[in-house]
């Protein structure tokens, strides 16, 4: 029997903005207006690898010494649209929010020795100072997907393609296989859409929350996606990605999910006054995603 490649994927969720060509300064459109003709563009698998290779050495290195140039690219339109991977800036974003309590002290150490984070905290402090306005074109979410980020897109936009029969695990086709050997390929959900219908949905979510709940996460979330949408090109594209959660979900689970459409009933039923129906809505996403993210604890 063939032997199906895998790769243990973290369970992580993604919201990237591709912007145009237009969007970037000089020299930079002209590195990435060159990079996009390339025929041998790294995957979403690649960018993985090299991360999770930054860990292996001793001590670890938790963020890469120079900043990546690579990036993600689509066409929309005919109009080239790439989101640059940031994955240093990244990457002492995401160590600040280990160092803010996501992990236990005793694994936080083991994982990574305080005298690593203390340096790179630094180093980030420094870069920082130099560069107050950056801001990355990827966010990422573990073990679910933030509901806010559904707000932006619409079941209509939903995008999914079943991985390959047999699939054991996500391996992207490669160079180099031996003999005997088959691609796998996970499955594929997500939500792409422009810019300015994000911008409009946020906008108007905010509008029938602020009106009918309380202050909370959910205001305060999708408040915080908003403005960082704001700092992108108006003609961007919008995607949601789940990602390397299509390995915490069944086949038929996907199939299923149309979380996108949830949240937007939810909220039309907010506006029209309909509680029953909100709570209707928000009790089949909490009983969805609550066993994703549980899993997080098992052994």
């Amino acid at each position: 029997m063939p032997k199906v490649s895998s790769l243990i994927v973290p369970y992580a969720s993604y919201l990237r903005v591709y912007e145009p060509l237009a969007a970037f300064p000089e020299p930079e459109r002209g590195h990435w207006a060159q990079y996009a003709r390339r025929a041998d563009r790294p995957s979403y698998q690649d960018e993985l690898r090299r991360s999770l290779a930054d860990l292996l050495p001793t001590p670890p290195v938790p963020v890469p010494v120079h900043e990546s140039s690579d990036a993600f690219v689509v066409e929309a339109d005919g109009v080239v649209c790439v989101c640059p991977w940031r994955t240093r800036l990244r990457g002492w974003q995401a160590l600040g929010d280990l160092a803010a309590g996501q992990l236990p002290p005793p694994v936080l150490d083991a994982a990574l020795p305080p005298v690593v984070r203390r340096q790179t905290a630094a180093d980030y402090e420094q870069w920082l100072a130099r560069n107050p306005d950056a801001r990355p074109w990827i966010r990422t979410s573990t073990w679910q997907v933030p509901l806010n980020w559904f707000v932006l897109v619409s079941d209509e936009e939903r995008q999914f393609e079943k991985g390959y029969e047999g699939y054991e695990g996500y391996e992207e086709g490669r160079e180099g296989r031996e003999e005997g050997e088959v691609a796998a390929r996970a499955p594929v959900l997500r939500y792409r859409t422009p810019m300015v219908q994000a911008r409009r949905r946020v906008a108007r979510g905010l509008r029938t929350l602020r009106d009918t709940i309380e202050e909370g996460p959910l205001v305060d979330g999708l408040m915080d996606v908003g403005r960082w949408l704001e700092e992108f090109h108006p003609r961007s594209l919008v995607e949601l990605d789940y990602g390397g959660l299509v390995h915490a979900l069944s086949g038929d689970q996907l199939d299923e999910d149309h979380s996108a459409a949830d949240v937007a009933e939810g909220i039309e039923a907010l506006r029209d006054g309909d509680g029953e129906g909100a709570g209707e809505a928000y009790a089949r996403l909490m009983e969805r995603w609550r066993a994703v993210r549980d899993r997080q604890f098992s052994n």
